[in-house]
């Protein structure tokens, strides 16, 4: 498959013509060729000390994929707990403030990949995940290299056509490809793409392009 983005403009910046090749040819969608084994063992609830009387707690699902995750807090106050065997976590002790909740466990993708909580005199509940196993394939993206002078591309990605979109990478990619890893099975990513001038001003949106992973 092989979908071609035109060019468009926006303060002299001109978008690439961008594809998407997924087949299991060099240069396209890759199937890793080894095996990965995944531990599946129950966690439990636990969390560092701190102080305050205030709780963060929320659920990762399916139970299945949140059991054993890690998830770190950070903020105000620093912790970790690892989820329940019914995804279920929580921290205690903690005193008002701003935090942040990440999860983490190998083989998985989070939806979202953090959240925010604040405590404002009482305790957070409800800050929930998505747990989804991550696929064996990969996505390369490869585009014609912009006519305008530019300092690199900025490569973004959705679950639903016409966004919201997350950018992908953390500085300008020069190169005229990237490869996108962190894919979960059975889902469609939406792709699109802008180019970035030396003064970091993105063009719009590249038309979008449409990739199922099996």
């Amino acid at each position: 498959m092989q979908i071609l983005i035109f060019a468009l403009r926006q303060r002299r910046l001109t978008l690439p013509r961008y594809s998407i090749r997924f087949t299991r040819k060099v240069f396209a969608v890759t199937v890793l060729l080894f095996a990965a084994f995944f531990c599946g063992c129950a966690g439990t609830v636990s969390s560092s000390n701190t102080s305050g009387g205030f709780s963060i707690s929320g659920t990762i699902s399916p139970a299945a994929n949140g059991s054993g995750t890690t998830l770190t807090l950070s903020g105000s106050t620093a912790a970790s707990t690892t989820a329940s065997s019914s995804g279920s976590y929580s921290f205690s002790g903690l005193s008002s403030g701003t935090y942040a909740v990440t999860p983490e466990r190998t083989g998985y993708i989070f939806e979202p990949v953090v959240q925010s909580a604040v405590i404002g005199g009482t305790s957070v509940s409800g800050i929930n995940f998505t747990a989804s196993a991550l696929s064996s394939h990969t996505v390369l993206l490869r585009w014609q290299s912009s006519t305008s002078t530019v300092s690199g591309y900025n490569i973004y990605r959705g679950i639903s056509s016409g966004g919201p979109y997350e950018k992908l990478n953390t500085s300008p990619v020069a190169a005229d490809s990237y490869t996108d890893s962190s894919l979960a099975v059975s889902t469609t990513y939406y792709y699109v793409t802008t180019a970035v001038n030396a003064s970091g001003v993105e063009s719009t949106y590249s038309n979008q392009a449409v990739v199922n992973i099996p």
